[in-house]
């Protein structure tokens, strides 16, 4: 075959390849979390949307950009979840776990291993074999020290009070509009971070807790999504995960 015809008979392939990327851009894109529309506002305020994609609420007098008082935000996210739960009376409202007293109840138990010879007893390894300071001896929890034990204690308490702290705060999540994620999700209940991944119907596509928590921002909030790898996401996610301790996981569920 002469490379004429080679070029005669490649030209349809690239006729469809070129078709495909201008009707379909996003095929050579990574998927982007989609954002909604909100309801087209009808008294000159700003439309607010909740995390279903589907509830919503006009608050009149506030112009795009403009922040609420944390009293006028709290006071529309209640009358939205009240709309909301009227919408779906027998839809079980999950509670956080944890109390909201402090960030150190949120997290892992603070309580030292109850004897240096088994310090992966706090992780709940009783029967992991005596530690061996520089040792490794076969199992990763083998070697796991008192030092090491605190590091973990440590990091992961702060870890959880980072994300609570922005949990609870429309600056801390980038918002424009005075809303935090706590008004329609105290103490991070309803989150179900157990169920991911999971089809989120908002996303039209698998996501993880954090995809949704991008889109929370995004969306409710009317603030940026963040990088996957920013320490606030990875805080946030931590502080949901932590506020359900002991909920067995059961990803897909709905």
């Amino acid at each position: 075959m002469t490379r004429r015809s080679n070029l005669l008979f490649l030209l349809p392939a690239f006729a469809a390849l070129l078709g495909a990327i201008l009707i379909f851009p996003g095929a050579i894109e990574a998927q982007q979390a989609p954002v909604h529309s909100a309801p087209q506002a009808k008294d000159g305020g700003v439309v607010i949307m909740l995390c279903d994609g589907k509830t919503s609420i006009e608050v009149k007098g506030l112009k795009p950009g403009q922040p609420m008082s944390h009293e006028q935000a709290l006071a529309v996210t209640r009358d939205l979840m009240t709309t909301w739960q009227r919408a779906h009376p027998q839809q079980k409202w999950e509670t956080a776990q944890a109390s909201p007293q402090s960030a150190a109840a949120s997290a892992p138990e603070a309580s030292a291993p109850a004897s240096s010879s088994s310090p992966g007893a706090a992780l709940g390894l009783e029967n992991a074999p005596k530690a061996v300071a520089g040792a490794q001896q076969g199992d990763t929890y083998a070697s796991f020290t008192n030092r090491d034990y605190m590091i973990w204690k440590t990091e992961t308490n702060k870890f959880v009070a980072d994300g609570k702290r922005i949990f609870h705060s429309d600056k801390e999540l980038g918002g424009t509009i005075g809303v935090s994620c706590d008004m329609c999700h105290p103490d991070a209940s309803n989150t179900h971070p157990q169920t991911y991944p999971k089809y989120q119907v908002q996303l039209q596509r698998v996501a993880l807790l954090r995809d949704m928590i991008d889109w929370c921002i995004e969306n409710p909030v009317k603030g940026k999504a963040l990088d996957p790898n920013d320490p606030k996401l990875r805080a946030l996610e931590a502080y949901i995960l932590a506020q359900r301790k002991g909920t067995p996981l059961n990803f897909g569920q709905h």
